[in-house]
């Protein structure tokens, strides 16, 4: 009886659907395949690429690299013509200078205003004077007259005499006045000059500034992509002409939200990079990304209409490479890699507290 049930063909069907069930088990890491370590294989080396654009258009006269050469910080990129840019800078320094003369000269207007001032006072003191003599002259005239000893003319000249001062003096108050007022002008007008010669100062600075912008430069260590630039060519301001790979770079691994349970940060890290065959790399977890990556999408899906099927969200973590590994130098940003992390482990930070 038991043969005719356990058949090769039965068998054999069987052990399929065992194996089957294992494999399904085994893909789902359900027991007994559960294991404390989360693999990922959408994890994809990153760095820090920086695009080089100009700042300024023009000419390109000289492009001294070349394609995925190493640079250092400060090194020249790309020079364009800067013949205009020093004309305008010689333009600004021009306009400055005139501008600080133009205040310097308001500064002796003044002095000139504050002398003109105390000439005034010193003529309203001369007008005092002959107005206090003229009016002594007078008085004299007067008890003459009531003496009967003066004249009439004398009288009338004496009082001619001293209306003629108190002109004068009036005179010379008003001068005074006049001359206070011209140096309160200058005064006022001087906050003008020292504007136009403020704007004067930022207009050199900016032309200084795009001058100095017609020597792109390596604003970091690392290694040129291709360069795009090309004596000769018309260059606009943000057009691209290459990029600089400094040498830092990192890992960010997008795990199924169902894979975060118990990941933290500072837990080591396994990498493993397929354009090294395979070479293992030890890093640890740096931190989490704040959303799913579908929050991030230029297009975001509305889970709001039509039929729903769940589907596990990806939370990107970005692994921190540790140094001091020589394949660490070889990687480039945008390789493909595996990233293992065994969350029963303690971070590393936790670990090293420990001892």
């Amino acid at each position: 009886m038991l043969k005719k049930i356990f058949t090769p063909v039965t068998l054999i069907v069987l052990l399929g659907g065992i194996a089957g069930v294992a494999l399904v088990l085994y893909a789902w890491r359900l027991p007994p395949f559960s294991s404390h370590v989360e693999m990922t294989d959408n994890a994809y080396v990153r760095g820090y690429v920086t695009t080089m654009s100009p700042q300024v258009s023009g000419y390109v006269v000289d492009v001294p690299v070349k394609d995925y050469q190493e640079v250092k910080q400060g090194d020249l990129l790309v020079k364009i013509d800067d013949r205009i840019f020093r004309q305008r800078l010689a333009q600004a320094e021009a306009t400055l200078a005139g501008q600080t003369a133009a205040s310097d000269n308001s500064r002796q207007q003044e002095n000139a205003a504050r002398a003109n001032i105390a000439s005034s006072q010193a003529a309203v003191d001369s007008a005092e004077a002959s107005l206090k003599q003229a009016q002594l002259a007078a008085d004299r005239q007067d008890n003459l007259i009531r003496s009967g000893v003066g004249t009439s003319s004398l009288q009338e000249e004496a009082q001619a005499n001293l209306e003629k001062s108190r002109a004068g003096l009036s005179q010379a108050k008003a001068a005074l006045e006049v001359a206070r007022q011209d140096l309160q002008t200058i005064i006022v007008n001087r906050s003008s000059l020292q504007a136009a010669v403020a704007n004067a100062q930022a207009a050199v600075e900016l032309a200084r500034i795009d001058l100095q912008n017609t020597e792109i430069r390596a604003p970091r260590d690392g290694e040129l992509g291709e360069v795009g630039a090309r004596v000769g060519q018309y260059v606009a301001a943000g057009s691209q002409l290459m990029a600089v790979v400094p040498h830092e770079v990192w890992v960010v691994a997008n795990f199924k939200e169902t894979q975060l349970a118990g990941m933290e940060v500072g837990q080591p890290v396994s990498i493993s990079v397929d354009a090294l065959h395979h070479r293992k790399l030890k890093g640890r977890v740096e931190r989490f990304s704040p959303a799913a990556g579908s929050e991030f999408a230029v297009i975001k899906p509305d889970n709001a209409t039509g039929n729903f099927v769940k589907i596990a969200q990806r939370i990107g973590v970005r692994v921190s490479i540790d140094p001091d590994q020589p394949a660490a130098t070889e990687l480039s940003p945008g390789l493909s890699v595996v990233v293992r992390v065994d969350t029963s482990k303690a971070p590393v930070a936790e670990q090293a507290a420990a001892k």
